[in-house]
């Protein structure tokens, strides 16, 4: 296997591949990144949550790749990638387990939204919000990565509706947080607030992308009309 140091070659060699851009979060984070035949894989320290290893490519390469690199990184790096290739790294890589599945979300066109959400000067209310509407939120005031909040707001200026800019690479804008208190449920707040902060983050990166739980059909389908496209994604972690 051969290290990649340089944003470019990473891209070049992973054919643009969102997932594994934003893991490499421009190399900026201590994130490192190798390639053996058609396989690449990007460590990646506390990004969104977890210690994650980037996979894509061919699964027989993958599999050497991946069986190299983790011994380097270490235990704390779990697989990340699509859903295939991290069943098959399960089965064939030792000491690895397949952990669960979810979705992974990107789009490269800003929405058709009504802009009534804004950016907040700070990011007051957001944690009492998040422990009332989201306590399994990944993106929280004050944790690395997370670098900023949009809100909607009511007639007294209390947070209704929240959405953070979080864990964004130079290329791929990151979408997390999202959450609409109770009372205000059931109003389309929480479309409106992704979908400003997806068109922000089109503007400024490029892309949007996020993670999202496969069986929430009803917010994929709001993502889905925010004009995001799903991919079938997974991740390993090391056996017990």
């Amino acid at each position: 296997m051969r290290e990649i140091r340089m944003p470019a070659e990473l891209a070049l060699v992973s054919e643009g591949d969102s997932i594994i851009e934003w893991a490499a979060q421009g190399f900026t984070t201590g994130a490192r990144a190798w390639r053996d035949g058609a396989a690449v894989a990007v460590a990646s320290p506390d990004v969104s949550k977890h210690d994650r290893l980037a996979v894509a490519g061919s699964i027989e390469d993958a599999v050497r790749l991946v069986t190299g690199v983790l011994p380097e990184v270490g235990p704390s790096y779990r697989p990340f990638g699509d859903e295939g290739l991290i069943r098959a790294l399960a089965e064939r890589v030792p000491g690895l387990r397949f952990s669960a599945a979810f979705g992974w979300m990107d789009a490269d066109q800003v929405p058709d939204v009504t802009a009534s959400a804004a950016w907040l000067d700070g990011d007051g209310g957001v944690e009492e919000l998040l422990a009332e509407a989201s306590p399994s939120s990944y993106a929280w005031p004050g944790r690395p990565g997370v670098r900023r909040w949009a809100a909607l707001t009511g007639d007294r200026d209390e947070l209704l509706s929240v959405a953070a800019d979080a864990w964004s690479a130079p290329t791929i804008g990151f979408l997390a947080g999202v959450a609409t208190h109770p009372v205000a449920r059931g109003k389309g707040l929480s479309r409106r607030v992704s979908g400003f902060v997806t068109a922000e983050l089109v503007k400024s990166y490029g892309r949007a992308a996020l993670m999202v739980d496969g069986n929430n059909p009803a917010a994929i389908a709001v993502y889905r009309r925010l004009g995001y496209t799903y991919r079938e994604v997974a991740a390993a972690s090391a056996s017990a």
